[in-house]
């Protein structure tokens, strides 16, 4: 999924006067994340809690 212009804009708007370049970045990833995210859970790409915990339970041992 790709972010919007409008998305983008936004972002940038709400930043302070100042921002480093890492700042801008991290949001766009964060804001490009999460819209991954909404459209794996309206594709059914998702787990439920037991089938995470079993995904998980090698590394939380």
């Amino acid at each position: 999924m790709m972010l919007t212009k409008e998305e983008v804009l936004k972002t940038v708007n709400d930043l302070p006067g100042e921002f480093s370049f890492d700042e801008i970045l991290d949001r766009l990833m964060l804001l490009n994340k999460i819209d991954v995210g909404i459209e794996q859970s309206n594709n059914g790409e998702t787990l439920s809690t037991e089938e995470a915990k079993e995904s998980l339970a090698k590394w939380l041992k």
